[in-house]
């Protein structure tokens, strides 16, 4: 038996990041518009061509005729239709362009919208949820909007260095992290899932590897994860004797100056916060698999992974290397 798949379904597994695909408020808007500006130039294109078309074959060079066709010197008509015209198609577009600029980025905040403060960094994403009091990286959850009862995610977006670009094409425009100026931008997903999205500002070596995820859950499972979020680093006497002496090598090198963990000494913030790391699918970014193996290789070499990356490798002998994974693995 045959299923018909929807469009933006079809589209999406060509590409996760296809603007033909939307799933958010902000980008079904500039779906629309992206959509009437393809129709109206192409519809321009179709009669420029066609025109060009019936001219050279209508008036083409034909053996044994040298006569020249009807030479017109100015028309009044012709010149109104190609001044009238491309003046109404502007206005078309720019008044369509407008009304969507002014929905995306005048749009009203209700008082039950998530609050996240996103923060660029050489090569990775801080994300701060202020309603909630907690901080994570690189992977961002919200929640998937109800038609019934909205639920969009608004944004404030800052840059710790230099100038970066939010971009997740399937739910929200592209919005630039400029050094001290603040810009805000807003997504509401309709559909839950996973969307992938990249730094679209070049901004250093490994700019291409600042990858983002954007995790759209179920209302009940965003609340879930918050509350795990929320939970404090384990105590030292949970911790497996060898995460126990992970531990402390973490705790006495210059770990604890850039990364931190809530809870502990560790109050660092060059690096991203660890305190549920293992919470996390992925490290570096979304760059490699968040696995014991990955980890030990990022903790021992991090430009095996990310060309450029602040991060230095900090010489731990293999026993060192051993403890400090085995401490990372238990921070979930």
């Amino acid at each position: 038996m045959f299923h018909l798949v929807p469009l933006d379904a079809l589209l999406a597994r060509f590409s996760p990041t296809n603007i033909f695909a939307p799933a958010s408020t902000p980008s079904d808007y500039l779906y629309k518009v992206a959509l009437l500006s393809l129709a109206v130039t192409g519809a321009i294109f179709l009669v420029v061509a066609g025109l060009l078309v019936y001219v050279a074959v209508k008036y083409r060079s034909r053996p044994g005729d040298p006569s020249e066709p009807l030479q017109v010197y100015g028309s009044r008509q012709l010149e109104l239709a190609w001044t009238v015209l491309p003046v109404l198609i502007v206005m078309v577009l720019f008044l369509s362009s407008a009304r969507v600029i002014h929905a995306v980025q005048d749009a009203p905040k209700p008082k039950n919208a998530i609050e996240v403060i996103v923060v660029g960094h050489q090569f990775w994403w801080e994300y701060r949820y202020p309603q909630y009091g907690f901080v994570t990286a690189n992977e961002l959850h919200v929640p998937v909007s109800d038609p019934q009862r909205p639920t969009p995610t608004f944004m404030t977006l800052l840059s710790a260095d230099t100038t970066h670009d939010f971009w997740v094409p399937r739910l929200a425009g592209k919005t630039d992290l400029i050094p001290n100026h603040p810009n805000s931008m807003w997504m509401e997903p309709h559909k839950t899932g996973l969307y992938i999205g990249q730094c679209n500002e070049y901004c250093g070596t490994s700019h291409a590897l600042m990858l983002l995820r954007v995790y759209v859950q179920p209302r009940q499972e965003f609340d879930q994860w918050v509350k795990a979020q929320q939970q404090a680093a384990l105590s030292p006497e949970s911790l497996s004797p060898e995460a126990a002496e992970g531990r402390k090598v973490f705790e006495r090198t210059a770990c604890i100056d850039c990364h931190a963990i809530a809870g502990t000494i560790a109050d660092g913030r060059f690096g991203p916060e660890l305190r549920h790391l293992m919470s996390r699918e992925t490290i570096a970014a979304g760059v490699a698999s968040n696995t014991a193996q990955n980890l030990r290789t990022w903790i021992q070499n991090p430009g095996a992974f990310k060309p450029g990356a602040r991060m230095p490798a900090m010489g731990l002998s293999d026993q060192e290397l051993d403890e400090v994974t085995a401490y990372m693995m238990a921070l979930h």
